[in-house]
């Protein structure tokens, strides 16, 4: 029997008439069905969203930081069913999905500890001028399928300790996680403080249109985050956009081979690739290309590919079909092209069922070759050979995306002069995919709007607010 999920509004658990079907990656089977949300519970969310807010915000901030405490300690104590129905719908392996769960523990924690204390401009004998923080409103909070439990938590923790309510849409591909941590947090906030809808990507315009909705936080595509920072523009509504990116990965000929092969691996292939700043172009300096990519290719043949629930997977299936049959379409273009493979290259649908892509590793494809132009979200890693560190900085910000890369090197004062000069959010040296709750992650050019984490990211849900008051002119 599948399971049918509930969304969370006002306090309460609804469902609704129509439902969506929720499918196993791995095996393409129905697991769970849950709400097809429209208009009219769209406006039923708000509306519980606006009541609330209207107490929560007035809330001190040490009960909403307790709050926020609370939610990461019911992720904590539910993370075995929670990792493994996140491994059901989304596909990663058990060690991802468990890292997933830990990590929207640990995320929504520490950004608890965060606080919003007023600034002093002027305490002099003429005035007293302070810029205190208030929180925006009702927040619209948009989440995608590659990691949907960490980024709907790292939404609802800094609305709520801002002081904010908020309204949040899963993806219609992996929402059964999050509905299932409405269930357990549902009596933890007040009502109306936090609200979970499911729907078709047809709901998102409809909540970037709401009227009573004053901020879009949202995580995904560029082409989404364009439509949605449009639609935003209306009624000039607040945005955080976290959107695509195309990162590069800078490999200077001093480093240690044995060393950066399987670092240099994971970087591309966590999540089966289906990482925003996952190493997706990886240049690596002419004196070590042959030795470093060998290396590479020999550690990827021993790494199995298969269902997330299985003993011994490290790398699961592509999420939905649309993606998997984008990334097919990429890696027959370099087929079509005669780029070289040093490993994968199947480009056909196999008879079992799942959204498998094998690994994937290109030999020195060209610049302008689709496999290194785009995105390609998914399993695959083009290795390009550089001559000089200037060319490969030059080659690594060619690019319309600026959300994250990385410099390796045995010379760290070195990385981060290279890492300097790219142009991106974060740059990582002689590390990856390493994020902080207390530092803020955008992206540049058109990998993003605005911050997440950090106290910048958590100023992204509040107005400043300044305070003057003349002291000198107070009538005797």
């Amino acid at each position: 029997m599948v399971t049918q999920y509930k969304n969370l509004i006002n306090g309460e658990m609804v469902g609704t008439s129509d439902v969506l079907d929720v499918v196993n990656p791995a095996n393409e089977e129905v697991i769970g069905q849950v709400p097809a949300c429209g208009e009219a519970e769209l406006n039923s969310a708000v509306a519980a969203a606006r009541a609330a807010f209207k107490t929560w915000s007035k809330t001190p901030i040490e009960e909403r930081r307790a709050a926020v405490q609370k939610i990461s300690a019911i992720i904590s104590e539910n993370s075995d069913e929670l990792f493994r129905l996140l491994t059901a719908e989304q596909g990663k392996p058990h060690a991802q999905a468990q890292g997933e769960i830990a990590g929207a523990a640990g995320m929504s924690g520490a950004q608890a500890t965060l606080d919003l204390d007023d600034e002093i401009n002027e305490d002099t004998d003429q005035r007293l001028s302070r810029t205190r923080r208030v929180p925006v409103g009702v927040v619209g909070g948009i989440v995608p399928w590659n990691f949907p439990v960490m980024m709907a938590v790292q939404k609802i923790a800094p609305a709520m300790l801002s002081g904010c309510t908020i309204v949040l849409k899963p993806s219609p591909f992996t929402p059964l996680t999050t509905l299932r941590l409405a269930e357990l947090i549902k009596d933890a906030v007040p009502p109306g403080v936090v609200n979970i809808i499911t729907g078709e990507d047809s709901l998102g315009p409809l909540i970037t249109a709401h009227p009573d909705i004053d901020k879009i936080t949202f995580t995904g595509s560029t082409a989404t985050g364009k439509k949605i920072m449009e639609g935003a523009s209306k009624d000039l509504k607040r945005i955080t956009l976290e959107l695509g990116g195309n990162d590069a990965s800078i490999v200077l000929p001093d480093a240690n081979v044995e060393k950066v092969a399987e670092q240099l691996f994971w970087s591309s292939f966590t999540n089966a690739g289906q990482i925003c700043v996952a190493a997706k172009r990886i240049y690596i300096h002419e004196d070590i290309y042959d030795e470093l990519s060998a290396a590479i290719a020999a550690y990827a043949k021993n790494v199995k590919v298969g269902d997330g629930s299985q003993q011994g997977t490290a790398v699961g299936p592509i999420q939905n079909k649309k993606q998997y049959d984008r990334v097919l379409e990429l890696i027959q273009d370099a087929k079509d092209n005669g780029y070289k493979f040093l490993v994968g290259g199947d480009a056909e649908k196999s008879d079992i069922p799942g959204y498998y892509v094998p690994i994937t590793i290109l030999d020195n494809p060209p610049e302008d070759a689709r496999i290194v132009a785009e995105e390609q979200f998914g399993p695959v890693m083009p290795l390009m050979k550089f001559s000089t560190t200037d060319e490969a900085i030059s080659r690594a910000n060619a690019s319309e995306y600026g959300l994250a890369g990385a410099v390796w090197t045995a010379d760290p004062d070195e990385g981060v002069r290279v890492a300097e000069q790219m142009e991106t959010g974060t740059v990582w040296v002689n590390e990856f995919l390493h994020l902080s709750p207390f530092a803020p992650f955008g992206g540049h050019k058109q990998s993003g709007f605005g911050a997440e984490y950090g106290k910048e990211g958590l100023l992204e849900f509040t107005y400043p607010q300044v305070i003057t008051v003349k002291r000198d002119n107070v009538p005797a």
